[in-house]
């Protein structure tokens, strides 16, 4: 009997030593693929109307890339919401796929202005006050970038990460400081990194986007792109995302999410990434 418990014990240690070596060799691929990679570009993708969200999703399947994915509850094209129980498994799905999150508030508040009383004027796009002017505390605004956050570990139970993109990107010092106290750090697109399917497409039309993108994008942007535009027309994604993709990489750009940007990555260490 104590031949075969001492079996098992030592059954059981192999089991663990087996699994601890996987994982650091996991890391050390992952860690290496980095290093390896000497012009990296971060896709960062916004939710929307959701009606391209899967074929998105199976662009970035095909082309082998992860990105970080910034979660409001936005109206979709379907009268549901985008964090609601329909979505909710497709979340988790993304989760466990190992891309990266953060918070967009959750009813996606668009800031207005600082008011000298240290609240601030919002106007959500979502949720029971879409559309409204409200006024509004640091602390308020902290339970927006919550909500979205506690709404992720629930559909999927993974931690979000401590980063935000405020709605529109509109901020101010205040607004920024507001949310380092709930312990948020924003992250905005760069420049260049704007793929511009927000614009109206008659002014800008997908092939000139992609154009300009190509020609303009340069190692360590951060891109931008939604999960579907309600405004324009002719729709961005999915007819420029996989173009846009398979470009970039011909011209030697790889793909890494925020856990690995220079800027956000020690924060995400620290602090635990969403796709632990």
């Amino acid at each position: 009997m104590r031949a075969g418990r001492n079996a098992a014990a030592s059954i059981g240690l192999l089991v663990l030593m087996a699994g601890h070596v996987a994982s650091i060799a996991q890391n050390e691929t992952h860690d290496q693929a980095n290093q390896a990679c000497d012009k990296p570009v971060y896709l960062t993708i916004d939710t929307g109307h959701m009606g391209v969200a899967t074929q998105m999703i199976d662009v970035l399947n095909r082309q082998n890339v992860k990105a970080t994915f910034f979660l409001a509850n936005e109206r979709t094209k379907t009268g549901g919401s985008s964090m609601d129980d329909v979505w909710a498994p497709w979340w988790k799905q993304l989760a466990d796929q190992g891309h990266v999150f953060g918070s967009h508030t959750f009813d996606h508040v668009y800031w207005q202005a600082d008011l000298p009383d240290g609240t601030f004027r919002v106007k959500p796009s979502a949720g029971p006050d879409a559309n409204k002017v409200k006024i509004i505390s640091g602390d308020e605004y902290c339970q927006e970038l919550d909500r979205s956050r506690d709404r992720f570990e629930q559909m999927t139970g993974k931690k979000m990460v401590p980063i935000f993109r405020s709605a529109g990107g509109k901020t101010s010092p205040a607004l920024l400081a507001a949310a380092k106290t709930c312990g948020y750090t924003h992250v905005p697109w760069t420049p260049a990194g704007f793929m511009g399917d927000e614009l109206p497409s008659e002014k800008y039309p997908n092939s000139a986007l992609l154009d300009r993108a190509l020609h303009t994008v340069k190692p360590g942007e951060i891109i931008l792109v939604h999960l579907g535009i309600w405004s324009r027309k002719d729709p961005w994604a999915p007819a420029v995302f996989e173009p846009l993709i398979a470009g970039l990489k011909d011209k030697g750009f790889c793909f890494a999410t925020l856990d690995q940007h220079p800027e956000y990555r020690g924060l995400m260490r620290l602090k635990g990434t969403s796709s632990e």
